[in-house]
């Protein structure tokens, strides 16, 4: 039997688990949203300033991730970034996904129940990034305003992070969004938790027999 040069066979993309893993993450991630915010100790940047446009703008809070999810996807215009399949359902599914589990998440009543979503909600936050970020089928809205403003400046993905996190934090505050330990440990823990399970959840191209 001859040989095969396995390099030079075609890639199977599997679009089937992508598209499977990329609606599965997103819809995690709206649901780990939806933890911290009955934890009520404290949000990730985003949703902070997603929690204060809430008090002051009559819209549910997945309806408002849309709204400012939308607007971000305007700011790609000039950076020149493409959006992907992954992106428009990044805006879409993350929206009903966490209006549905706020509906369905009581409030704890201890202090013990908090802590409890606040935690999980933040480690299902990185399984859930992990998963959509490893279908790799375009960036969300924020990651590609990130990525697009780093190629633009010539500055550090983490410093342009730093500066959009510091900014969209200090807005939603002003606006009375829910600052706190949550807050912290999301920031000290996001980036080690994605990196952790990223490994496991990306999915690699791989060569089939034609």
């Amino acid at each position: 039997m001859a040989t095969v040069d396995l390099r030079s066979l075609p890639v199977r993309h599997a679009p089937v688990r992508r598209l499977v893993q990329l609606f599965a993450g997103l819809a995690l991630y709206g649901t780990s949203m939806a933890m911290q915010v009955r934890g009520t100790l404290g949000l990730n940047p985003w949703d902070v300033l997603h929690d204060g446009l809430t008090r002051n703008i009559p819209l549910s809070f997945g309806a408002i991730t849309a709204v400012v999810g939308a607007f971000v996807l305007l700011l790609w215009i000039p950076l020149r970034q493409r959006p992907g399949l992954g992106t428009v359902a990044n805006v879409v599914v993350i929206a009903f996904a966490v209006d549905a589990a706020l509906a369905l998440l009581p409030a704890p009543a201890g202090v013990a129940g908090r802590i409890g979503l606040m935690v999980g909600g933040v480690v299902l936050n990185g399984v859930a990034s992990a998963a959509y970020i490893g279908a790799r089928l375009g960036p969300g809205p924020r990651d590609g305003l990130m990525t697009g403003l780093a190629a633009r400046t010539g500055r550090s993905l983490r410093l342009v992070r730093t500066g959009i996190e510091l900014t969209v934090l200090s807005c939603g505050w002003l606006l009375g969004g829910t600052v706190g330990a949550g807050t912290v440990l999301y920031a000290l823990a996001i980036g080690p938790l994605t990196q952790a399970f990223l490994p496991f959840l990306v999915v690699r191209e791989r060569p089939v027999a034609p």
